[in-house]
């Protein structure tokens, strides 16, 4: 029988970070984001080497940085219902604001948070469908104020 080339649950792209701490990384995605962990796996000395988390309907991953394999801190941009809400549970989970909600002209309330490791974390919900030449039109405004 063959083998699925892309694992059960995942997608073709996913979000991979890499960081020091990553025990501390899945402790503060779970209070923030409500993720679940689905691996992890940890060395001889009980230090987590390696996680894949599920965020909603989405995986990520994360490996504890090394000499070998330093810190690549990310962006995220992770669509939720309530974009203040989640941004409030981020700061809560102890995120630090980088962009407090607002409407953007692209279609989206969103805000931002930088968490302890250096990810920056893109918090939106879809609030207005926009059309490619409405989006250009706003974007070319935007850019001019």
């Amino acid at each position: 029988m063959a083998v699925n080339p892309i694992p059960e649950g995942y997608r073709t792209v996913t979000p991979y970070l890499v960081v020091r701490g990553l025990a501390q990384l899945l402790e503060f995605v779970q209070k923030a984001f409500d993720a679940q962990i689905k691996d992890c796996v940890k060395g001889p000395d009980g230090t987590v080497w390696h996680a894949a988390f599920r965020i909603g309907d989405s995986m990520m991953m994360a490996g504890e940085a090394s000499d070998k394999w330093p810190p690549l801190p990310g962006g995220v941009y992770l669509y939720v219902p309530d974009t203040d809400a989640a941004y409030k549970k981020a700061l809560a989970a102890g995120a630090t604001s980088v962009m407090e909600p607002s409407n953007q002209f692209y279609g989206d309330r969103n805000g931002g948070v930088k968490d302890a490791f250096g990810n920056f974390w893109w918090i939106g919900t879809r609030i207005e469908d926009v059309s490619a030449d409405e989006l250009q039109r706003r974007a070319e405004a935007h850019k001019k104020s």
